[in-house]
């Protein structure tokens, strides 16, 4: 039900109350009188207690309803009239009998009878018009509620009329915009329409076109085909070869000029980081060497090294396990052995009996084993000394005379143990340049050759020797992925690796950090020239500075300049993958294109 619905019925119920208390009005101002009807004076009979009264002398009133408690005043002075005539009644009672009983009078007093009657009347009358009274006030309440409530009526009439006219204002102005909103949809329609009409003509037309374009390319094909002797798939075969060949030109253009930008952008900061960490770091280098030469205070000194028929000499080889040489060298011995530390021991027992003089197979014995107890402890102070200038506090301490045992092992005239911290520090400027955990790097680069202390003992390439041992004393597995990857033998995956091998690289391939043989270089050499010249178009191959730079001369008829730049790319990938090397090689490809013409 709406809210107007609701507000009509409420109105119709009201107007139903309204009528009904009408009504009920009327209904009271039209009821008939009921007072009680006079009393006759005549021929009326008073009740036996009024002529009890009577004969007693007192006038009583009758009892009657409540319309006795409402008198008028002239009803009080009748009655006060009556009263002053009361004695004459009372002095006009009957005799009384001697035992006392009053003898009741035949008839009653015409007076008395006709006074009771009066006040009967007056007390009906009083009692009628108080009832017409509260009758008036009755009807003149129900007026003013009817009253009331019909102005309440008429001012909901007229809100409800008020909201009506709203609503209906309301109603009339949505079915306007309705009505705008159907004729708007109704052009917009008929728009599409037009439009979609339109588009199915442009389509048709676009079919048209399209059967007349193919059958026309149709026609263009067969007559190519016809002047130029090639079908059609062989023409696309020798399109796709064009096509090919110019994409392969053009990627080789995008990547070369994607390298420059590469190199100009990164070559220049990697070469600020390594050119800071070689600059940063300096250490003294020491030449490789398999002898050392004990000096004697005079050639007499040699006859006692030999002992008689040899036993002092026999002796101490077998001691030592190095090889005694005494040649014409004046006033000087060699010591040769393969393995640093027996040499170095071997040289300080040797010293050592020759200060003292007194030179037997027990005294070298006793004197050996003092100078593996000075070797001991001087690996262990150099041990010592190296964790402290890396800053490395926490390594396990059956690491720490292994690693000392490096001071005396040389790589390519390059001091292992000196290598180490030189690659640690130069590790640990690089990480701090890139933001990479320095600790970690130093750690790393610190351990990577640790394994060539045990290269004489146990089988295998340090790198792998070195990744067991870090690996069984609780190395970190960053570090040990570091040491075993340093040479490529297993694939590189973490930083740190990478960063190992750079330091590696810089601390042996600068200038001056190691040596090499003479045979050794030759064949590196040959080597380089002979991988350059098996390529088709190579002319001649140079190696220069040392190997550091290979110079190719092609033919300009068979390379052309991307040419030159695929062959520098392939001969830089297999030097890569074919030689072993420290630091860089560079490989500059040249084509020269010469025009001779005779004047004469």
């Amino acid at each position: 039900m709406t809210g107007g619905a609701f507000q009509v019925l409420v109105l119709v119920l009201l107007l139903v109350v309204v009528v009904v208390v009408l009504v009920v009005a009327a209904v009271l101002l039209r009821r008939p009188r009921t007072a009680s009807a006079p009393v006759r004076a005549a021929g009326v009979q008073p009740a036996p207690s009024v002529r009890q009264d009577a004969a007693a002398g007192v006038v009583r009133p009758p009892e009657t309803s409540d319309l006795d408690e409402a008198p008028a005043k002239g009803d009080a002075a009748d009655l006060q009239g009556s009263e002053a005539q009361a004695p004459a009644v009372t002095s006009s009672s009957p005799p009384v009998r001697p035992d006392g009983s009053s003898e009741p009078a035949d008839r009653a007093d015409p007076v008395a009878v006709g006074r009771d009657a009066r006040l009967a009347a007056t007390r009906a009358e009083q009692a009628e018009q108080a009832e017409q009274a509260e009758r008036a006030e009755q009807a003149a309440a129900l007026m003013a509620s009817v009253t009331e409530a019909r102005t309440a009526f008429e001012e909901q009439m007229q809100a409800g009329r008020d909201e009506l006219r709203a609503q209906r204002s309301d109603v009339e102005r949505r079915e306007h915009r309705l009505t705008e909103r159907e004729e708007r949809l109704d052009t917009e329609l008929r728009s599409l329409n037009d439009q979609l009409s339109s588009v199915d003509a442009t389509r048709a037309e676009l079919d048209e076109r399209r059967t007349r374009l193919a059958d026309a390319e149709a026609e263009r094909l067969a007559a190519l085909e016809r002047v130029a002797g090639l079908t059609s798939q062989q023409a696309k075969a020798e399109l796709v070869a064009g096509v090919e060949h110019d994409a392969k030109r053009q990627a080789v253009l995008v990547a070369r000029e994607i390298e420059r930008k590469a190199l100009r952008e990164a070559d220049e900061r990697a070469r600020d980081i390594v050119v800071g960490a070689i600059q940063r770091v300096a250490s003294d280098q020491t030449s490789e060497s398999v002898v050392s030469a004990v000096h004697l205070p005079g050639d007499e000194m040699k006859g006692r090294i030999i002992g008689r028929e040899g036993r002092n000499i026999r002796a101490f080889e077998q001691v030592t396990g190095v090889n005694v040489m005494i040649d014409d060298t004046p006033e000087s011995v060699l010591l040769s052995c393969f393995d640093p530390v027996r040499r170095e021991t071997a040289r300080l027992t040797l010293s050592e009996l020759v200060k003292d003089g007194r030179i037997h197979p027990a005294r070298i014995e006793e004197i050996h084993e003092r100078s593996r107890g000075q070797i001991e402890a001087l690996c262990l102070q150099a041990a010592e000394d190296a964790m402290t200038e890396v800053g490395i506090t926490d390594l396990h301490p059956a690491l720490v005379p292994i690693l000392g045992t490096l001071r005396y092992r040389t790589s390519y005239g390059q001091n292992v143990l000196k290598h180490l911290v030189e690659s640690a520090h130069i590790a640990g400027l690089m990480a701090a340049e890139l933001g990479l955990d320095v600790a970690q790097c130093k750690r790393s680069a610190f351990l990577h050759d640790i394994g060539k202390a045990l290269t004489h003992e146990v089988e295998g390439s340090h790198a792998i020797i070195g990744a067991d041992l870090a690996r069984r004393y609780g190395e970190n597995a960053d570090v040990v992925h570091a040491i075993e990857a340093h040479h490529n033998e297993v694939e590189v995956r973490t930083v740190e690796a990478v960063l190992t091998q750079a330091a590696d690289a810089i601390s042996g391939g600068r200038p001056g950090a190691r040596r090499e043989t003479l045979e050794a270089y030759v064949q590196r050499l040959e080597k380089l020239e002979q991988i350059a010249g098996v390529h088709e178009g190579v002319e001649k191959v140079f190696a220069m500075q040392a190997g550091r730079e290979i110079r190719v001369m092609v033919a300009p008829e068979e390379i052309d300049d991307i040419a030159a730049q695929v062959l520098a790319r392939d001969i830089a990938k297999q030097i890569e993958e074919d030689l072993t090397y420290p630091g860089q090689i560079k490989v500059v490809v040249v084509r020269e294109s010469r025009a001779t013409e005779t004047a004469r």
